[in-house]
C-alpha cells in the first residue's frame, strides 16, 4: 500500500505543478459545454424527456474523463523513455500495485478535473442536489478509473509517444460519441446503439447521468456491476501487460 501511495502522490505532484497542464485540460470540455448548450438548447429529442442541458452537462463531465483517464497513460510512455519506469520496475514491487498506484494517481486527477467543470456548469443554468452531489462523487470517480486503468494498458504495449497518441485518438472519440454523451443511444440506428452498448464506457456515462439527473437508460445497479468488472478485469490484464514489458 506503501508503493501505491507513492506512485500516487507522484502523479498528483506532477499534476498540481504543470498549471498548462491544468488549464489545458479543462478548456476543451468547457467549450464543449458552452457551444452545444448554446446551439442545440432548443433541441428536442422524441426519447428525451428533460431539458438538453441536464442531459448534456453529465455527458460533457463524463467527457472529462473519458479523455483525460486514457491520456494519463502518456506519463507511462514517457516514464519508459527517460528511464524511470525502469527503477519502478526493478523495485520488489507487485506489478498489481504499480498499475494500481498510476491508476488511483490518474483517476484522482480526472475526478478533480470533472468536479471543476461541474462547478462551472452552475453559470450554465445546471443545478444538482447535495444527496446527488455525493452519489455522482462515487460514479464519476469510478469511471474515471475505468478509463485511466484502459489508458494504462494501451500504454503497457505502445512504446513510442506519437503512436500513443494516434492511437488514443483513434480509440477515444468513436467510444466518446457512442457512449450517449452527446445525445441518447436509443437516436441512434439499430446496429449503431448496440455496438454502444459494448463499451462499458456507455454504462459509464449513463450512472454519471443517473446520479446527477436520475435519468438512466440502464438500471444503474447494472451499471456499477459492469463497471466494476470491467476494472478488475483490466487492472489484472495491465499487470500482465506490465510483467511482459520486464521480461523484454
Amino acid at each position: 500500500m506503501n508503493s501505491v501511495y507513492v506512485l500516487w502522490l507522484r502523479d498528483l505532484k506532477r499534476y498540481t505543478r504543470a498549471r498548462s497542464r491544468f488549464f489545458g485540460s479543462i478548456a476543451m470540455p468547457f467549450f464543449f459545454l458552452a457551444f452545444f448548450s448554446l446551439g442545440f438548447r432548443r433541441a428536442n429529442f422524441p426519447s428525451l424527456e428533460m431539458d438538453y442541458l441536464d442531459f448534456l452537462t453529465p455527458g460533457i463531465v463524463s467527457m472529462v474523463l473519458i479523455f483525460s483517464g486514457t491520456l494519463s497513460g502518456v506519463s507511462i510512455v514517457w516514464d519508459r523513455q527517460f528511464g524511470f519506469l525502469r527503477e519502478i520496475m526493478v523495485a520488489p514491487v507487485s506489478r498489481t500495485a504499480i498499475v494500481l498506484g498510476r491508476t488511483l494517481g490518474g483517476a484522482t486527477i480526472a475526478t478533480i478535473q470533472a468536479l471543476i467543470l461541474l462547478a462551472l456548469s452552475h453559470f450554465f443554468g445546471f443545478r444538482i442536489s447535495l444527496e446527488s452531489f455525493l452519489i455522482s462523487l462515487l460514479a464519476i470517480f469510478l469511471l474515471s478509473l475505468i478509463c485511466t486503468v484502459t489508458g494504462i494498458a494501451i500504454s503497457s504495449v505502445i512504446g513510442d509517444i506519437h503512436g500513443f497518441q494516434l492511437v488514443i485518438n483513434f480509440f477515444v472519440f468513436p467510444i466518446f460519441f457512442l457512449s450517449g454523451a452527446i445525445f441518447p443511444i436509443s437516436e441512434l440506428p439499430e446496429i449503431v446503439a448496440t455496438i454502444a452498448k459494448l463499451s462499458p464506457f456507455t454504462y459509464g456515462v449513463d450512472v454519471v447521468r443517473w446520479s446527477m439527473t436520475g435519468f438512466a437508460i440502464f438500471d444503474s445497479a447494472f451499471d456499477f456491476a459492469i463497471m466494476l468488472g470491467y476494472f478488475v478485469a483490466t487492472l489484472f490484464l495491465s499487470a500482465y501487460l506490465f510483467s511482459r514489458t520486464e521480461v523484454r
